[in-house]
């Protein structure tokens, strides 16, 4: 799906249509999720601070995430796919892979291009967003022509065409190479995949160990045989949060523990599962990560035990200098619980502590709003008088507001004291789709004139 987020909110916000749209936190240590493709020409893109995309783009929209409908819309998106094939293994909300090979439906050139076709034209008309489709013989390739086929295109890339295709690429192009290996790359003078094949694969493992190096060298000869492994049961249940500033107040580190402990059970039981193993993550003012983790001697769904646990867990960190993150999931999951778990709180138990260092800033971090934000930008409202609408933001006890909805025009934007009796949190509406002929439904498609294309993934 192409730019996913910003695409539903654009979407459902008509004021916003062709517009700077940038998705993410937006406090002080704010990540962008997504930016639009327009914001994306000021130099904004994901994983970059909210502070410094406000920098280049100051008049983009910034918007909270709204994950629910993005969810809803995901869910839309997966069903068209399983209906293509039974192997669907999904990498995020907007993309998988597809393989078409295990149900014959590309079986030639002619046979993947009116799959690819087909089905970016039903994911218009289910959703009216616009996704963009890969074709190749491998999940490798298939990634790098959808983001090839950006935005709303199709490309196809032929079998025995990979190498030539690929060489000129840079390095950063294949799977696995983030910014320390290219720079690593760099330093030794290789910048394209042609370069990597050129440099042998015994002189990558010496470079980048042994597993790497196999594993890029091999990329770098178009060979990717990974099968695609179709959609497996969730492992873990887990919420957090990131703080605009650091926590530094022992009693209020293990107040926010207690309520994500909360959240985290009212999520296991939305999914009707239950766990055994309790998982405290705590992310410290220095960048540090610990990771730790206590089994129980049977699956639960209990607040109460869960939140003892994660008490326990905490009682193992040391907070002092602050604390920037904080999260609780529960893992080893079942679809039963068992009752009898009060010599489990009482501290009968079965205990696994495991410890994760790491100082690097992950790429991305989840967006959170602090609990105490009553009116978040981006999030819909409905008000007595005016109807439905989405905050454009709060402060010094007003809200704005643009009353507008997926099928209106845009809306007047109108201000409230933020305790307003008639202004209340509202659910998203249902975006409007879109014909599979309408404006932007069309996009690029690679040349070639024959081969199979087991593999789609949209991007």
């Amino acid at each position: 799906m192409d730019a996913f987020y910003a695409s539903v909110e654009q979407a459902s916000k008509p004021s916003l249509r062709g517009k700077a749209v940038v998705v993410g936190g937006l406090g002080p240590r704010g990540v962008v999720a997504t930016a639009s493709y327009e914001a994306r020409v000021f130099g904004v893109h994901s994983a970059m601070p909210t502070a410094q995309a406000r920098r280049l783009a100051p008049n983009a929209a910034y918007l909270v995430p709204r994950f629910g409908i993005y969810r809803e819309i995901s869910e839309q998106v997966m069903a068209l796919l399983r209906e293509l094939s039974p192997l669907v293994e999904p990498l995020s909300l907007d993309e998988a892979f597809v393989d078409l090979e295990a149900v014959g439906a590309a079986w030639d050139e002619q046979s993947a291009r009116l799959v690819g076709t087909k089905l970016r034209a039903d994911i218009r008309a289910v959703t009216g967003l616009a996704g963009s489709v890969g074709l190749a013989a491998s999940k490798m390739l298939a990634k790098i022509a959808s983001e090839q086929a950006k935005p709303d295109g199709l490309v196809l890339i032929e079998p025995g065409t990979e190498r030539a295709m690929l060489g000129p690429m840079p390095v950063r192009t294949l799977p696995g190479v983030g910014p320390a290996t290219g720079d690593h790359l760099r330093r030794a003078g290789i910048h394209t995949v042609d370069e990597i094949a050129e440099a042998g694969e015994d002189e990558l493992v010496r470079l980048l160990g042994k597993a790497h190096g196999h594993a890029l060298y091999a990329m770098a000869l178009a060979h990717d045989e990974r099968p695609v492994v179709a959609e497996r049961e969730a492992k873990s249940v887990s919420v957090e949060d990131t703080y605009d500033v650091d926590i530094h107040d022992r009693v209020r580190v293990g107040l926010e523990v207690q309520r994500l402990a909360d959240r985290c059970v009212r999520r296991l039981r939305g999914a009707g599962l239950s766990g055994r193993t309790i998982v405290l993550k705590v992310r410290r003012y220095d960048f540090s990560t610990l990771t730790r983790s206590e089994t129980l001697r049977g699956p639960t769904d209990d607040p109460a035990v869960v939140r003892e646990a994660a008490a326990r867990l905490l009682d193992a960190v040391d907070t002092t200098g602050g604390v920037r993150l904080l999260g609780v999931g529960v893992s080893g999951l079942a679809d039963y619980t068992q009752e009898d778990l009060f010599a489990q709180a009482a501290g009968e138990r079965g205990e696994r502590f495991e410890e994760e260092e790491d100082h690097d800033e992950p790429a991305e971090e989840r967006a959170v709003v602090p609990a105490e934000r009553r009116w978040a930008a981006g999030h819909d409202v409905r008000h007595v008088e005016y109807g439905h609408g989405w905050v454009q933001g709060s402060g010094l006890g007003r809200v704005t507001v643009r009353f507008e909805t997926p099928e209106s025009e845009p809306g007047r934007v109108r201000t409230f004291r933020v305790d307003d009796p008639g202004l209340e949190a509202a659910e998203p509406l249902p975006l409007v789709a879109r014909r599979p002929g309408d404006s932007g439904a069309g996009g690029r498609e690679g040349e070639g004139d024959s081969g199979v294309a087991p593999a789609v993934s949209g991007g």
